[in-house]
């Protein structure tokens, strides 16, 4: 968890740095913070759940929005983020190039909601469609509410389909 808490205190110096960058976002800035926190919980989680590792996992989940970060736009985050997440990934010192590398394609992946993925990809897609459904926000694509629904039939006492 202290690796968790060392890449998230990085990330919020880069969301800080990039909030002057780029102005203009499709989502506000503090919204970048809640969810990466957020998604990170959930996906320790259901990475415990699923037997997966789960400090890897929620890693993923707290980075997995980086393109979003560097861009300010939600079209096309996850690819745009893969190369410049991985070299971020790098510079933390905090993973080893294999690490880096998986959690890199969790960046570039987990906006493809409706392809199976590796264990970590599908823990972020599943966290990242809770944590924005919890918030208020809807689904703009259909395979979005699919995957949410599928884990609210799943998880019928924790996540409701009617918030």
């Amino acid at each position: 968890m202290k690796r968790l808490l060392r890449l998230q205190s990085q990330l919020l110096r880069e969301i800080e740095k990039y909030e002057a960058l780029v102005p203009d976002r499709d989502q506000f800035i503090d919204w970048e913070k809640v969810h990466m926190a957020s998604c990170a919980r959930l996906g320790y989680l259901m990475a415990l759940e699923r037997g997966v590792d789960a400090d890897l996992a929620a890693c993923a989940c707290a980075v997995h929005d980086y393109g979003r970060i560097i861009t300010g736009r939600q079209k096309g985050h996850g690819e745009a983020g893969y190369l410049p997440g991985k070299e971020f990934l790098r510079k933390t010192g905090l993973f080893l190039e294999e690490e880096v590398e998986r959690l890199s394609l969790a960046i570039k992946n987990h906006s493809n909601k409706s392809e199976i993925g590796t264990p970590i990809e599908e823990i972020v897609k599943d966290a990242d469609v809770i944590d924005y459904y919890q918030y208020g926000f809807g689904f703009s694509r259909d395979e979005q509410r699919e995957r949410y629904e599928k884990l609210a039939e799943r998880w019928e006492c924790v996540i409701s389909k009617n918030p």
